[in-house]
């Protein structure tokens, strides 16, 4: 079992690692991509950014500042995600999570300079900026 400072060294290296990773990561505002969250960590690859990879099935793509409703929300869809945020925490969300939620009018507002490009194959840029949060 790791200590908390070997966990913090860890998180450390990972996020010296994805500074390169991400220098060239673009927003949905077409500038580069920022931190989402270091605390709690976020990300697929958990370097506090919102950018996807071949491995992340959910693509986690949504820089969101989480709200008691849409934990509720997803919580009833079969993901809690209680144990690892709270209400006001920014989290990287799946981009289709996130869609269901605004459909269902349920979806956190986001932080559009933390949140990939990416996304936009799956949420008009119109419905983010409906919910958009400075960063």
């Amino acid at each position: 079992m790791q200590t908390r400072r070997q966990r913090q060294r860890k998180t450390r290296r990972q996020t010296q690692r994805a500074g390169t990773r991400n220098k060239y990561a673009r927003n949905v505002l077409g500038g580069r991509l920022q931190q989402c969250c270091m605390n709690p960590v976020t990300g697929f690859y958990r370097d506090g950014y919102c950018r996807t990879g071949p491995q992340d099935s959910g693509t986690h793509v949504v820089c969101a500042k989480v709200t008691a409703s849409f934990l509720a929300f997803t919580k009833s869809k079969g993901n809690d995600l209680s144990s690892v945020v709270r209400p006001g925490e920014k989290w990287c969300l799946c981009a289709l999570r996130w869609l269901e939620a605004y459909k269902a009018g349920k979806a956190p507002p986001v932080v559009l300079e933390a949140t990939h490009e990416s996304v936009l194959q799956y949420i008009p840029k119109e419905a983010l900026m409906r919910l958009s949060l400075k960063n």
